[in-house]
Parts: C-alpha cells; structure tokens; sequence
C-alpha cells in the first residue's frame, strides 16, 4: 500500500473557500464589482467543465449559475455577493485585472483553474490564461514557479495565450497539488500523477 504524503500546498491543506476563486482569476476568469459586492465569471469550452465547476463553487459556499454564451460555449457566473467583493477590490485596478501584491497559487486555486482552463498533450500541461488580461499574466507565471511550477508562457501563435507546464515531475507536482481528478473531467483533461 502506498501512502500519499499531504503538500502543504495541496487541495487537502485547508477546507474549500470563496478566496480559492483567485484560481479562476489567475486564468481566463473575470471579476466585476457593483457597489459592496463583486461577481467572479468564466467562459468555458466544454459544458463537463461547467458542470463540475458549478459543483466545484458550491463546495466553497459560493451559489453559480451556468449560461450559454453566443460562440456556444458556457459561462459560470456566480451571482454578486458581498463575500466575494474583497476578490474584486484585491483584483481590479480600475477596469483592469491584476493580482494583488503576493498573491500565490495553492491546490484548491490551481483546481479552480484546471477545471475551467487545463489540458494536456503530447507536450505537457496547459492552462489557459484571459486573452486581454496581459498585465496580469506575468505576476501570474511568478506565483505557478514559487509552487514548484515553473511554466512557459505560450502567445497566441502556440494556442495561446497559456502556461505550459513541462516534464513528467511537474506534472506529477500539479497533480499532487489539485487532488484527484472528478468522475465527469475526461482523463486528458487532468494531469497525471508520476
């Protein structure tokens, strides 16, 4: 019997919460804020990925509604809720997306962001990143390295933009970071533990 060491890092240190809604952030998702409250949101390519992050928010106390958007994908979109507007204050400089000051990734953000945005290949681990976000994008690549995920930033041109994670020990670090891999998320949609 092999015995699974825990990471400090990883989904099972700490119960979920909405603050794990940075993970959606740091990729494609979007934060907008309206008075004393803030709405977290992303667009999805595949209605299982929309699924289980309805699921996903749910375990965080966080109530999410799944729309169509007009290019036939899924949006998830939680409904304005003072809970989430230290997200929206931490995250927004003016109209603009940016992590806060330290901001860092753990296994319950990194979750987040494999279900709405990862996916493998023959070259590694992709995750995908918001196209008019750039600001944010660099910040973001610093947090994924000082987790021990060093990533190349991927443009446009590369099926971009995104981080890939490469080598079959990082991966198998992104793994152990995001827990076990939900029933509904098809195989190649998650990283392989080593």
């Amino acid at each position: 019997m092999q015995v699974k060491q825990l990471s400090i890092f990883g989904v099972e240190a700490a119960p979920p919460a909405p603050a794990d809604l940075e993970g959606l952030l740091a990729g494609p998702g979007q934060v907008v804020r309206m008075g004393g409250t803030a709405r977290v949101s992303v667009v999805v390519g595949d209605l299982w990925r929309g699924r289980v992050l309805h699921a996903e928010l749910a375990q965080r106390g966080v109530p999410a509604t799944l729309v169509s958007t007009v290019e036939q994908h899924i949006g998830v979109r939680t409904a304005y809720s003072s809970t989430l507007a230290p997200l929206g204050a931490a995250w927004l400089r003016g109209a603009v997306k940016l992590p806060p000051p330290g901001f860092g990734l753990d296994g319950r953000r990194l979750r987040l962001w494999v279900i709405a945005a990862g996916h493998g290949d023959q070259l590694g681990f992709t995750l995908r990143l918001g196209p008019s976000d750039e600001p944010a994008w660099e910040p973001v690549g610093v947090a994924l390295a000082s987790v021990g995920l060093p990533a190349v930033l991927l443009g446009t041109r590369a099926g971009g933009p995104a981080y890939r994670i490469a080598g079959r020990r990082r991966i198998g670090r992104l793994a152990e970071l995001v827990g076990d891999r939900p029933a509904e998320v098809p195989a190649e949609a998650w990283p392989a533990s080593r």
